[in-house]
């Protein structure tokens, strides 16, 4: 797949200027998006990455088409987990509804710019490393049994998650900044007292960006898994993020409701660190692995079937956790 530079120039400059007309007008008019609204913004994103998929399909070979859809809807669909750590650090930061939009916004801008980065290194890493395939395979792999463990320990009852991802940063921020408890209004830096403080908005984006870089530690090894593109990991990653702020108000009085969905997550997170473990195998040349030679034993897995495989169990856990908490609601538990 070859990318001229403009190209990459030109995406980023379209996205540039849609993060930049949505962060204006939420500037302007803070506010908390109705479920109307939410809903709307949401299907004209989800519209506009599924389009891009023609888009691809026509310029470039169709292969790369449907390694697009698939990491842009295994990106979709790991972003719905971080919504709960969203949930979580609103919550503690006691951030109001009409500020919780741009806490959002800004927080995504500061993520796709660090995703931008991890994902160029990523490239990287995997040209010069022939081995980085067994590591982001084993690396999913850890991280599937992880969710696992995570997805359980929230279903028990009565248990509370005590602190967000990245809340280690913001205590070291506090501690080395002067801080105020006080909200004021869209302002992130006040003058209290004759001198500068930040103010708890601030500390809530760079939370909500620090926290979603974590969360990329797993979602780009995993669209790496379906594609070798840093071009389609970027608009995949790209696009998932932009409709997340417009997603998270329009599941907000869903996402409780979601509590199976991580088994799921950890089922694609697993399956596709097995097909980069496999991938690995059949491109094998480290030496105290079978010799250098490569292994053939297990056929490649297609992303064809990887496709089939998410949208299955992404649908199966929406639908068991829908129903269950459905038949839980109505005895009362």
């Amino acid at each position: 797949m070859n990318v001229d530079i403009w190209v990459w120039l030109i995406t980023i400059g379209a996205f540039s200027v849609v993060i930049l007309g949505d962060l204006a007008y939420q500037v302007r008019n803070p506010h908390e998006p109705g479920f109307r609204e939410s809903a709307i913004q949401s299907a004209i994103y989800i519209s506009l990455a599924l389009l891009f998929t023609l888009v691809i399909g026509l310029v470039w070979p169709g292969q790369y088409a449907g390694e697009y859809l698939g990491g842009f809807i295994t990106e979709k669909a790991l972003s719905v987990d971080n919504l709960f750590v969203f949930l979580v650090i609103f919550t503690q930061f006691k951030v109001p509804r009409k500020l919780q939009s741009e806490a959002l916004l800004i927080g995504i801008v500061i993520a796709l710019v660090l995703r931008g980065i991890f994902i160029a290194a990523g490239a990287a890493f995997i040209e010069n490393f022939s081995w980085a395939f067994y590591a982001f395979g084993a690396f999913l792999l850890l991280t599937a049994i992880k969710l696992i463990k995570d997805t359980a320990q929230d279903l028990k009852p009565d248990e509370e998650i005590d602190e967000f991802e990245g809340g280690r940063l913001v205590n070291f921020i506090q501690r080395r900044f002067r801080s105020t408890n006080q909200y004021h209004g869209t302002k992130l830096v006040i003058i209290e007292n004759g001198k500068r403080v930040i103010t708890p908005l601030l500390l809530v984006m760079v939370a909500i960006g620090f926290t979603d870089l974590l969360f990329a530690l797993d979602s780009i090894p995993a669209v790496y898994g379906l594609t070798n593109e840093p071009y389609i990991v970027f608009v995949a990653n790209a696009f998932a993020l932009l409709g997340l702020r417009q997603l998270y108000f329009l599941l907000s009085g869903l996402m409780q409701r979601l509590r199976y969905l991580g088994f799921g997550l950890s089922l694609i997170l697993a399956w596709i660190g097995i097909k980069l473990v496999i991938h690995a195998l059949h491109k094998n040349d480290i030496p105290f692995i079978n010799g250098g030679e490569a292994i053939k034993v297990i056929p490649e897995i297609s992303t064809g079937l990887s496709l089939i495989v998410i949208l299955i169990t992404l649908t199966v856990t929406t639908v068991w956790s829908l129903l269950a908490t459905r038949v839980i609601d109505k005895k009362g538990i």
